[in-house]
């Protein structure tokens, strides 16, 4: 049956709950002229996405060369190309477990849009566990008018991070072969940033349902999960991972649950772990015991 295992988002208690759609809302209203659906899954889209549906390189976003955002006019032409507006309404979506998503939901906050950009929840799994209909046909030109301003209260760099943060807290949303610096990856250093936490981004995320679609965990779940880990609204979060992927995941659960104060370090272990002045911790005392979930 059409729609039958969709979870209402209003149902999860979420104090945001305008940021995130679910693939019932999306169909009633994806075809409104100020909505831009934007599917940024690393593959896929030639062979199936949603009606309307313009694709963005998720990665087109940031400057790897230097560890932080794309210039703010390389993204606005990108934006206005695929017909954003000031005004518009960004639906954005994945496979499903919003990592890509939450990366370009950050980067368009950092920018400006902030409460105008949403994610469906589930992504393109959960429209076609729907029986929604999908297309291999490209949407029409759209050229949208865009200036985008950038928000420095919403990230933090290397320098100040090293010379000290008020009422902050780091969350490490690795793995935990990452946190612990068992897994060094292509990294000169292992380990994390003394004082993290662990958070792995994906405990933010059910199990897969009978149709293989995750979604988001009911905001009372994540709630206890952060609370237990010190992770208090009262302080300034900062998230981050390798390239601020999966720490941009946890900037929009957070948003999403209502947090007032979360500011990512954009340049994550790509920058910290191969910096020869950075130090590092390989204790695993602030270990998160949810971390294999």
């Amino acid at each position: 049956m059409e729609g039958a295992h969709i979870t209402n988002t209003s149902d999860l208690n979420y104090p945001n709950e305008h940021l995130l759609s679910d693939a019932h809302w999306l169909k009633n209203y994806y075809q409104e002229p100020n909505i831009v659906l934007l599917d940024v899954r690393a593959s896929g889209y030639e062979a199936d996405h949603i009606p309307g549906a313009y694709w963005l390189d998720a990665k087109a976003l940031k400057d790897s060369s230097s560890c932080t955002f794309a210039a703010a006019d390389a993204l606005a032409y990108l934006l206005e190309n695929v017909g954003v507006s000031n005004d518009s309404t960004i639906i954005v979506y994945d496979d499903g477990g919003g990592v890509l998503a939450a990366r370009v939901f950050y980067v368009l906050e950092y920018y400006g849009l902030k409460d105008q950009v949403k994610l469906l929840n589930g992504g393109f799994a959960a429209w076609t566990a729907a029986s929604y209909e999908t297309t291999i046909d490209l949407p029409l030109p759209s050229k949208g008018a865009l200036t985008l301003s950038a928000h420095s209260e919403l990230v933090v760099t290397k320098a100040s991070i090293q010379a000290g943060l008020d009422n902050c807290l780091l969350v490490d949303t690795r793995s935990a072969l990452e946190y612990t610096g068992a897994d060094q990856r292509s990294n000169r250093k292992g380990g994390h940033i003394s004082g993290a936490v662990h958070r792995e981004w994906n405990d933010s995320l059910e199990g897969a349902d009978q149709d293989g679609v995750v979604r988001f965990k009911a905001c009372r779940d994540l709630k206890q999960q952060f609370d237990a880990l010190g992770i208090d609204p009262a302080k300034t979060i900062v998230p981050y991972c390798q390239t601020n992927q999966r720490g941009a995941h946890t900037y929009f659960t957070l948003r999403l649950m209502g947090y007032p104060h979360i500011r990512p370090y954009e340049g994550s272990w790509d920058e910290w772990g191969n910096d020869e002045f950075t130090e590092v911790s390989q204790s695993n005392a602030s270990f998160s015991s949810l971390s294999n979930l």
